[in-house]
């Protein structure tokens, strides 16, 4: 087969993979390894058109990029009381994981004693692949969010450095005295480098765009080749330290505040959903899932995957969160989070090829090499067990714990005006969480007096974005006064609620002959109506007209609500039967089912229906 037909078509799988996932409702990573699963029936690895040298230094070099973009997520203000967690979950914990794994592995599992330190070791590292796409499926609560974010990043690097250590000393280390100490040395030397190559990086980048020396059209391109560059030669100085360095530069990137990163974020995040569909898609096929590989494998690989979620993993959080303020729902989440992705499979399938390479032959490595199949196998293994059973179950967990915010219905509204008050107060009324946002102090004074929860803030500020809990809020509704705002709040908020989730009230027809609009991609969806702009919403208040809740039944549908109230009542939102709330937009006409409820704006002295039951009709005044 044609080599860049092949390319093409890892890719359509691996991209097509990500919108089935998407579309189920499933991680994205179970499809994938599926995907390549069923590649690898079809198309042997030997036939993918790449060699293994070259193939790994792509797989390296990704790696390297998907770690990047990892760093840049990591900001130090979601560490604020939790900082003391994190460091204790990236060392004592990270230890708990190595030396746990590493037991059952050798007892439960059957491997030797060498092959299960590596093992033990490799199957520290969590990772952004994985451990991302959850947290942004359950919405957890900030705090626990944010420590289950820095550790899979964070140990990234520090599991695949401890993994490399532990190979390189069963390599050279067969009785050699003092091994231990070289060992703590190069930890030092990898970590050190690591670091300092990364903070120096940062800092000259940071000059260079300070200093406008890299015009706007090449700053994605350069810096994507940059990362790559200092990655490798990290990694040409010392083995391994390359992880380290692009994980700290997108941190440092992340936090510092001379120069705007935001671009190179969407950039990388879009080019790692590339790598990652790619990786795993490729990865996958290359394993030979036939008879042998299952009897390889048999009932204690299936039994160290679940000693893995359910005794190791607890008791790394267990050891880790002694003495800190953690409620015990959120130990118990963080317990229950610990999937292993890319760079697991990436470094395994390194290591099984250097254990063929390096120790076939050699005097006391033969338990090494004979346990080398299984051992990539074993891993590969892990990758789904852990990702499907998280996958599937994390978010019925958080559910039940206490601390999930997932599928969030709540709405942040920009701008605490009376008309936006009212709406609140209706959104409020039917259990979901609402927070105002105003610069306003008589606005917020009204919006605390009506007991609507308001922030003095500007709706474009860092504050906002990065200091207010947004726990349970799911959308924006922009409804200043000020149509310039609301487009800048709708592209503030478009990373956090998607494109889908911001709205924004029409724009005001500026003069007879011309209007100034915003392209429909930078600005929100239209709220309620095209026709409905600020100052009219207002002025229909002002007049008498009131925001009603109606519960439609067989009795009294939709229909009949349209008829008594007249056109000129204004849909805004309409509860389901699951409860979720559906805003409404001139973009989909609304339809309205018996068992469902809507809110809406209707006129000036209209009576509720007299065949309504007690209860089924709320009326929100001025």
């Amino acid at each position: 087969m044609n080599t860049s037909l092949q390319i093409a078509g890892i890719l359509a799988l691996g991209v097509g993979a990500q919108w089935a996932a998407w579309r189920l409702r499933l991680p994205a990573i179970v499809l994938l390894l599926a995907f390549g699963l069923a590649l690898g029936r079809v198309l042997p690895a030997d036939q993918l058109g790449m060699s293994d040298n070259l193939f790994f230094a792509v797989v390296s070099l990704s790696v390297g990029i998907i770690l990047f973009e990892g760093g840049l997520t990591l900001n130090f203000r979601e560490l604020k009381g939790v900082r003391g967690v994190v460091i204790r979950l990236v060392s004592v914990g990270l230890i708990v994981t190595w030396l746990g794994t590493a037991a059952a592995a050798k007892w439960v599992a059957g491997f030797s004693t060498e092959s299960a330190l590596l093992l033990g070791a490799l199957l520290t590292v969590s990772g952004p692949t994985v451990v991302l796409p959850l947290l942004r499926h359950v919405q957890p609560v900030r705090r626990i969010g944010s420590l289950a974010k820095w550790e899979g990043i964070v140990n990234d690097p520090i599991g695949a450095v401890l993994a490399a250590l532990v190979f390189e000393l069963l390599l050279h280390g067969q009785g050699e005295p003092g091994i231990a100490g070289e060992s703590a040395k190069v930890l030092g030397i990898t970590l050190g480098l690591g670091i300092a190559l990364g903070l120096g990086g940062g800092y000259l980048l940071q000059f260079v765009l300070r200093h406008y020396l890299l015009p706007d059209y090449l700053q994605n391109p350069l810096i994507l080749a940059y990362v790559l560059l200092l990655f490798a030669l990290s990694n040409q100085v010392q083995a391994e330290s390359g992880l380290v360095t692009v994980t700290v530069l997108g941190v440092f990137l992340a936090n510092q505040r001379t120069v705007s990163v935001r671009h190179i974020i969407e950039f990388k995040e879009n080019l790692s959903v590339l790598l990652i569909s790619m990786l795993f898609v490729t990865l996958a096929s290359r394993l030979k899932l036939d008879a042998e590989a299952f009897r390889l494998l048999g009932w204690e690989s299936l039994a160290l995957v679940a000693i893995l979620i359910l005794l190791v993993r607890p008791a790394a959080v267990f050891v880790s969160t002694i003495g800190s303020d953690l409620r015990w729902r959120e130990r118990a989440f963080l317990a229950w989070i610990h999937p292993r992705g890319i760079v697991a499979a990436a470094v395994a399938s390194l290591l099984a090829l250097e254990i063929k390479r390096k120790l076939t032959g050699v005097s006391g490595a033969e338990h090494l090499v004979e346990d080398a199949p299984r051992f990539e196998l074993t891993v590969f293994l892990v990758i789904i067990g852990t990702v499907t059973i998280y996958g599937l179950s994390l978010a019925p967990v958080a559910r039940w714990l206490g601390v999930s915010g997932e599928n969030p219905q709540g709405v942040l509204i920009a701008g605490a005006s009376r008309s936006a008050r009212l709406i609140a107060q209706a959104v409020q009324n039917e259990g979901f969480s609402v927070l105002l946002v105003d610069t306003n102090p008589r606005n917020n004074s009204a919006a605390r007096m009506a007991g609507l929860p308001v922030s003095y803030a500007s709706i474009g500020s860092e504050f906002v974005q990065e200091e207010i809990d947004l726990g349970g809020i799911g959308r924006l509704l922009a409804m200043t006064p000020n149509d310039e705002v609301n487009t800048l709040a709708c592209m503030g908020f478009t990373d956090r609620f998607g494109r889908a989730g911001v709205y924004q009230l029409a724009a005001t027809e500026r003069s007879s002959d011309r209007t100034e609009r915003v392209t429909a991609y930078r600005s929100g969806r239209t709220l309620f109506d095209r026709a409905i702009t600020f100052s009219q919403l207002e002025e229909r208040i002002a007049g008498g007209a009131k925001i009603k809740k109606t519960s439609i039944s067989e009795d009294f549908t939709y229909e009949d609500f349209l008829a008594r109230y007249g056109e000129g009542a204004l849909v805004l939102f309409r509860v389901d039967e699951a409860g979720k709330l559906v805003v409404a937009t001139n973009e989909t006409e609304m339809t309205v089912k018996p068992g469902q409820k809507i809110i809406a704006l209707v006129g000036e002295g209209v009576e509720p229906p007299p065949d309504a039951q007690p209860g089924d009709s709320s009326i929100f005044v001025g």
